[in-house]
């Protein structure tokens, strides 16, 4: 039997036993016969769906059995059978007989990931690779002889490929998604370098000086707290500013624009990964959630990773009835349990050129994907990573969910496009982030051992030269409208960013060499800035004092004037906080929460103690992570008012 690969380049198959392996020939190539037409004359696909696929497959970057699987056009079954026969070789039973380890590490754990192979079994003086892409079998096989010397071919299903690499290498691989970051970018081992020497040797000069004089001590936290609030204030309101000029200009693109854009050929596959732990509630309508989205089916990659002992979820799930192109990623134990760590896990898995995040809560709008697709055909390498606009589908739940959906609005919509557009690294938020996976793998992904690691892949964006840009398009989650929940959560964030902040500046002039004057600034205010003023407000309300005729540790040791300058400063920014809180919910949806938006001036209160409790954990448990738990909000309903039919499942024989 002969057969030609997508070169050109003709191979013989030899038969051996019930398989073959290939070896190069110098003979005329040969024309193998389509898998499209195997399914049909096998009775497996309508004609009318071949032709469907084959036009999808000449607009779309998408691998022609992936177009049959996700439409529904035939089974799994059918189609790997039909590859068997195409490339004169059988369908490997991997269930009844897992792949010999020794072979496995003996062609490398990532090697076989990247490629979708799989060495099997030894066959006489062969050695049986399982291919779930025989079409690029060819291109290794070289790579596979010189491991192997002859080889022989068989076809199995990617999942079942995945799957037993996963059984047969759990510790590897799962150690490998918590080493992924260089040690000099992780927080593994964030207790090094001179700036942690330094901040001790700081915090200790401070407790000696409040031994020695308490009224110094006080004043000079005072003049610090008061150093970063104006700061914070000035950017803030550049930010407003930047925001107002750009609202009229914002270009919202309809999804006949992204179709039909100029230079805009085939589109790619994306793959979205979605952490779960311990979901009960949101799971099933997170399957309904993303069913809205309107990206090809064929080129949506969604990924559901899920921690092995979490039988809570991976019941959820098995009772959601997934459709074709959600698939669910079982994460294996390790040292650390964080959800970086778990996307380490899946980014070795996913099939897409673009990579996205959301979360267990998510509701994205029907059309991001194009969106961000759209945007990254746009911008050149260097845009690695888009961030979109996350928003609360639950504000009107109480005064907390309205109080974070306001605080949502003005982080989102203005500070961080602002701090972007002024050339500072941004943080990221943990969710609506898409990668160009080329540049997330150059990386290593997510620091598994960080608690904020969308923050720290921010400003290590921008060390390796990337750049991050804000999208405008929504998701739409569950404000943690609880207050002990939402301390929790503000606590992990706090910790994360304080310890960003010292993984990241334990050797300052190398950061300063590779991220520039600008945003080595912009890293000192965002985070050493955020950590003083959540830390040190208890300082400031110190001076609600004195108009209540109580007394202050500074009223003596102070002019007069300079308490009025204070109190001129305090007031424009909570003037300016106010201002910029209004402009973020002014339009739209929100508007009703402009009235509520002087409120949060008790509810920035809440941000302390959960500063307090963040970096008391630093000492304790710094790798901690404290899970948000979310579905409290039980009436289920369409938030985009969007509904897209189901997909039909075919049953065939």
């Amino acid at each position: 039997m002969q057969a030609q690969d997508s070169t050109g380049r003709e191979w013989e198959s030899v038969r051996h036993g019930a398989g073959a392996w290939p070896r190069a020939v110098a003979t005329a190539p040969t024309r193998r016969k389509p898998v499209g037409q195997i399914l049909v004359e096998r009775g497996d696909l309508a004609s009318g769906d071949l032709a469907r696929a084959v036009a999808l497959q000449q607009r779309e970057d998408a691998r022609f059995g992936d177009i049959l699987l996700a439409q529904g056009m035939v089974t799994s079954e059918a189609l790997h059978a039909a590859l068997a026969e195409q490339y004169g070789t059988e369908v490997a039973a991997l269930a009844a007989e897992p792949p010999d380890v020794r072979l496995v590490d003996a062609l490398g754990a990532d090697f076989c990931i990247r490629h979708s192979v799989l060495p099997w079994k030894r066959a006489g003086a062969a050695t049986v690779v399982i291919c779930s892409r025989p079409d690029e079998f060819a291109r290794i096989a070289p790579h596979l002889t010189e491991r192997f010397g002859r080889v022989r071919l068989a076809i199995a299903p990617e999942a079942d490929i995945q799957s037993a690499l996963i059984a047969t290498r759990h510790r590897a691989l799962a150690q490998r998604a918590e080493t992924r970051v260089a040690a000099h970018e992780s927080c593994r081992s964030w207790q090094t370098g001179p700036a942690w020497r330094y901040v001790v040797a700081m915090l200790t000069a401070i407790a000696a000086l409040a031994l020695a004089s308490p009224v110094a001590a006080f004043a000079l936290l005072t003049i610090w707290a008061v150093l970063t609030l104006s700061v914070n204030s000035a950017l803030k309101l550049t930010a407003a500013v930047l925001y107002m000029r750009r609202r009229s200009r914002v270009e919202r693109a309809s999804h006949e624009d992204i179709a039909g854009g100029p230079g805009f050929l085939r589109l790619p596959t994306v793959s979205i990964l979605v952490p779960l732990f311990q979901e009960r509630e949101i799971a099933g309508r997170l399957v309904q959630r993303l069913a809205a989205l309107d990206y090809p089916r064929e080129l949506l990659d969604i990924c559901l990773v899920v921690e092995a002992d979490d039988r809570l979820t991976q019941d959820t799930l098995a009772r959601s009835d997934l459709p074709r192109w959600m698939r669910q990623i079982t994460v294996p134990g390790g040292a650390v349990r964080t959800k970086p760590r778990a996307l380490n896990f899946a980014l070795d898995f996913v099939r897409g050129s673009i990579v996205g995040v959301y979360d267990a809560e998510d509701a994205p709008e029907p059309g991001q994907i194009h969106k961000v697709v759209r945007r990254f055909a746009e911008r050149g390498p260097s845009v690695a990573c888009l961030q979109g606009v996350l928003d609360f589908y639950n504000p009107r739940e109480n005064w907390l969910a309205r109080a974070f959906t306001i605080e949502y609005a003005t982080w989102f919509r203005i500070i961080l496009p602002g701090y972007e557009r002024m050339g500072f690294a941004v943080p990221l938020g943990g969710t609506t982030l898409f990668f160009r996976r080329s540049a997330l793998e150059e990386l290593g992904g997510w620091d598994a051992h960080n608690v904020t690691e969308d923050a720290d892949l921010g400003i290590r964006l921008a060390r390796h030269g990337y750049r991050t840009e804000f999208i405008e398009t929504v998701t739409k989650e569950e404000a943690n409208c609880r207050a002990l929940p939402w301390i929790k959560q503000r606590s992990r964030w706090i910790k994360g960013y304080a310890m960003t902040w010292a993984v990241h500046m334990r050797r300052p002039r190398r950061l300063l060499a590779e991220i520039g004057l600008r945003k080595f600034l912009g890293v000192q205010i965002l985070f050493l800035g955020t950590l003083s003023q959540f830390l040190l407000a208890p300082i400031l309300w110190s001076f609600w004092a004195l108009p209540l005729g109580l007394p202050h540790p500074l009223v003596n040791a102070m002019p007069p004037a300079m308490f009025w300058v204070l109190a001129g400063v305090f007031a424009s920014s909570e003037i300016l906080t106010i201002a910029v809180g209004v402009l973020a919910v002014s339009q739209g949806e929100h508007r009703f929460l402009m009235k509520w938006v002087p409120s949060l001036h008790v509810y920035w209160p809440l941000a302390t103690f959960a500063a307090i409790k963040g970096v008391s954990e630093i000492l304790t448990k710094p790798f901690y992570w404290d899970k948000t738990r979310h579905g409290h909000l039980h009436r289920d309903h369409d938030i985009w008012a969007v509904r897209r039919p189901p997909l039909l499942r075919r049953n065939r024989a």
